[in-house]
């Protein structure tokens, strides 16, 4: 069985709830599409909190090396990272009890989306945090 986002009205209650987002791989460029998503989310007021290491701040926030670094909650984990990051980006999110995992447009791993599933925490793969904000808050 392949793996099946949640539906819009479980989207509409996880994005309700969201306050802090932890974007693993943020990208001080500019240029570069986690940027640019995490600049909007900034702009309809979500608190960013940058996870790359070797980097002190993304958009006027302090940067973290690890998800295990943040010294307060994180209510979602925007991932923008390359699909073979992702099951150790699960098992990061699971052993620190986060609630969600958004694993951004073009980015697929069922095996792991399924096994933060099967743990309890709501999984979206393979859809832009922006887009999906947009259309199911704005709109």
């Amino acid at each position: 069985m392949s793996f099946v986002n949640p539906d819009d009205d479980t989207l509409r209650g996880l994005l309700d709830g969201v306050r802090t987002i932890a974007v693993v791989g943020l990208s001080p460029q500019p240029a570069r599409p986690s940027f640019r998503v995490a600049q909007a989310m900034q702009g309809y007021g979500f608190r960013i909190v940058p996870v790359r290491p070797a980097v002190e701040q993304v958009l006027g926030e302090k940067a973290y090396a690890r998800l295990a670094d943040i010294p307060f909650q994180v209510d979602l984990v925007d991932v923008f990272r390359a699909a073979e990051h992702v099951p150790a980006i699960v098992e990061q999110c699971l052993a620190l009890n986060f609630p969600a995992i958004w694993i951004q447009e073009g980015i697929v791993h069922a095996e792991a989306a399924e096994r933060g599933r099967a743990a309890g925490m709501t999984v979206v793969m393979d859809r832009c945090l922006l887009k999906e904000y947009i259309r199911l808050k704005t709109a």
